[in-house]
């Protein structure tokens, strides 16, 4: 079965703030007296499945999962690129969240890579960590996915060299 005409059950997608999953089923569910249908997700980062109205996929900013070629773009990206850390940490906070929201797996590299450079020079602040413990999960999961490995080999690719 086809969902939103883009993407099929069986298809691995990837859905921002959520992570990488795989559309398990378009089901009929009635929620608070309303029958509609809905895509379903399985995110396996969290153990859960994610449910959508049919109505709002298109808007919802699932997209495919990165190819193996854009991956390896990233990565490369991610070791060889210099952060930017001059920001104060609430502008860092808006802009990190901004990339984040966008669900763009280069954007959440960028984030991961320069809150681990900044954690270097000075300690995170409790909102800092949970973002870059939050991007490091959804980053791992669609590593995962693209690469055919393991959660610990996608979490041994994000370590920087110091």
């Amino acid at each position: 079965m086809e969902v939103d005409g883009l993407y099929q059950v069986g298809d691995k997608v990837f859905y921002p703030m959520y992570g990488a999953g795989i559309i398990e089923a378009i089901e009929e569910r009635e929620v608070l007296g309303k029958t509609q249908e809905y895509c379903v997700i399985t995110i396996p980062l969290s153990n859960m499945d994610v449910m959508i109205p049919m109505k709002t996929v298109s808007s919802s900013r699932i997209r495919s999962i990165t190819t193996k070629k854009e991956a390896a773009n990233i990565l490369f990206n991610f070791h060889n690129e210099a952060s930017s850390c001059s920001l104060s940490s609430k502008e860092r906070l808006r802009k990190n969240t901004e990339k984040m929201k966008t669900g763009d797996m280069q954007g959440t590299a960028e984030v991961v890579r320069d809150l681990l450079y900044y954690r270097k020079e000075k300690a995170l602040n409790v909102s800092e960590k949970q973002m870059l413990d939050h991007a490091k999960k959804i980053l791992i999961s669609e590593l995962v996915f693209i690469k055919g490995i393991t959660e610990a080999e996608a979490s041994d690719l994000l370590k920087l060299i110091s």
